[in-house]
């Protein structure tokens, strides 16, 4: 009976569910992230030609992480380092709605008794652990306790709509379904989880309150609901991020498209390929039934949607690339942060390496000041050195981006080797911005002096300098070279050049003591100007081996303190 009904207790217990639900996966995908981010990375940068492994990978990391949208937003990093194409992305994101069935597959099991014990047992192992990896193992089983306590609750809560008439007579008109697909697709974009949406099938099927058709409908239209948080989360990103969001949702929306019209096909199907409990009649034999269906079907028609499109990766791309074109980049498109994305902090392996990636264009920024320094400084214009000053300010925008970025990844949950290498990169990106100061102020000011004094540094000194200034040029882009592939050894050369530097230092220095004995006007005045150079690029190298230093130490063996007051100059 309608009045039989208490309001209060049903959306209390509905809300308060569905909120317990919702934390429990975050603070389980959270804790999952943090124990098997480097894992993820590796997956997503080992990415090869090979569409189906591609596929496997976009299953395993959204399985890991539960969440097709954050995949997509991994993804659009990758596609900008030019480690994935944007056809390899297609794959993944194929498999990515695969990964996101593994949550209502657990679900369908009866877990609401053991939800208590769960949750206890994964709150003493955090509380009590003292290792970090432990404390996120109890984490993990603690927002399994908590998605299953809320499923409880909301399923508690629900039981009295059993007797409900105008329940059960809006249940009865979600045997259209296209009304029941559009009502899953706007529950999904409210609360943008298609998880949870698919936890709340499978607890009003635990409870006798829905079909099995409609369910297969509400989940269908669950797929286009939750494009939406994929959408939301690539307004005002790079041209790649639109790409993989409406890679997502055009074959989540064609996905649904294909099946909408066999609902009642996909039923039969679901009621074959899962277990029967003929012993049980009624309610009974339906709460036991419908929770596996629904998680069967759901798996089956992701898969088979999967490999439907797997075939046509490359025509899907054209497609995305024909409806998001290229555009040209202005200034300030060009000179903002590529990698870095808010949205990855929640991972801190993958924000990490975003920063690395953003360090590395910086780096890149850097690289190209220093090599147009020379000519310029030793016999450039003022409106050159102008140009070249000039060149410094976006290098201390992206820079000041950088710090702000690592900033707010140190606020989190972080392991003592990834606050290690949060280190490591503060202190190669605030090298980078030294050395871009080296160069607009050190050798731009001594420019201007000479300029203002007239001074004409002679050819052969120009030769001498410009050999140095080679060289150091090479071991600043050996030190990115290495920093983008995180090699070790590549830095250890840089390290190893000093010897050279010092060399090539010392003969320019004995070419000067030749020069000095020169009768000619303003040689003590050249001199000077000319020894602020060399003294200028020995600085910049010095900050370029303290790069590589810090870069061994970080992505090497040795424990950044170790390094911490070795070989001091650089």
């Amino acid at each position: 009976m309608s009045s039989d009904l208490d309001a209060f207790a049903l959306s209390t217990g509905l809300i308060g569910g569905l909120a317990l639900f919702l934390f429990g996966m975050d603070i389980m995908t959270r804790a999952l992230k943090n124990v098997a981010g480097d894992y993820m990375k590796t997956m997503l940068a080992r990415m090869t030609n090979n569409r189906l492994l591609g596929a496997a990978t976009g299953a395993g990391v959204t399985a890991i992480i539960q969440s097709s949208s954050i995949t997509t937003v991994l993804l659009v990093g990758f596609i900008s380092a030019g480690l994935m194409s944007t056809s390899q992305s297609v794959a993944v994101i194929l498999g990515a709605n695969i990964g996101t069935t593994i949550t209502a597959q657990v679900l369908a099991f009866k877990v609401t008794k053991i939800a208590l014990p769960i949750l206890a047992a994964g709150f003493f192992v955090s509380f009590l652990a003292r290792r970090e990896e432990w404390r996120q193992y109890g984490l993990i089983v603690l927002g399994l306790g908590l998605v299953f306590f809320g499923m409880s609750i909301m399923s508690e809560a629900m039981s009295p709509l059993r007797n409900y008439d105008p329940f059960l007579r809006f249940m009865i008109s979600l045997d259209h379904v296209l009304l029941a697909a559009l009502t899953g697709a706007v529950f999904t974009a409210v609360i943008q989880s298609s998880s949870a949406t698919t936890g709340i099938l499978i607890v009003m099927a635990g409870q006798g309150l829905i079909g099995l058709e409609a369910a297969i409908a509400l989940a269908l239209g669950a797929n286009v609901g939750t494009c939406v948080t994929a959408l939301l989360a690539c307004m005002g990103k790079p041209r790649e991020a639109v790409r993989t969001a409406l890679v997502h949702t055009l074959f989540n929306v064609a996905g649904v498209l294909i099946w909408i019209g066999f609902v009642s096909e996909l039923a039969e199907l679901a009621r074959f390929m899962s277990p029967s409990h003929q012993h049980l009649s009624g309610i009974a034999r339906t709460s036991a039934e419908i929770p596996r269906q629904i998680a069967n079907v759901h798996t089956f028609f992701n898969v088979v949607n999967a490999a439907l499109f797997i075939g046509f990766t490359t025509q899907i791309t054209r497609i995305v690339e024909w409806l998001v074109p290229d555009r040209p980049l202005s200034e300030a498109d060009r000179l903002a942060p590529m990698f870095i994305d808010e949205q990855l902090l929640s991972t801190p392996s993958i924000a990490l390496d975003a920063a690395r990636r953003e360090i590395v264009r910086l780096g890149a920024i850097v690289s190209d000041m220093l090599d147009q320094s020379v000519p310029c400084v030793t016999s450039g214009t003022r409106l050159q050195l102008n140009e070249l000053n000039a060149m410094d300010r976006p290098v201390d925008a992206l820079h000041r981006d950088i710090i702000g970025y690592l900033r707010m990844l140190s606020l989190g949950s972080l392991s003592s080797e990834q606050s290690d290498v949060l280190i490591g990169l503060i202190k190669m990106a605030n090298d980078l911005e030294h050395i871009g100061d080296h160069i607009a102020r050190d050798l731009v000011t001594s420019s201007r002096k000479r300029i203002e004094e007239r001074v004409i540094i002679s050819q052969a000194t120009v030769h001498a300098i410009a050999g140095l200034h080679g060289k150091v040029v090479n071991a600043l882009g050996e030190t990115m070279e290495a920093l983008h592939d995180e090699d070790v050894e590549r830095a250890s050369r840089v390290r190893a050049m000093k010897q050279d530097l010092s060399q090539t230092i010392d003969e320019i220095a004995r070419h000067e003591i030749v020069r000095l004995q020169a009768d000619e006007p303003k040689r003590l005045i050249t001199y000077a100007r000319e020894i602020e150079l060399v003294e200028t690029l020995d600085d910049v190298f010095k900050t370029t081996r303290r790069i590589a230093r810090t870069l061994i130490a970080v992505y090497g063996a040795t424990p950044l303190h170790e390094n911490e007051v070795s070989d001091v100059g650089g």
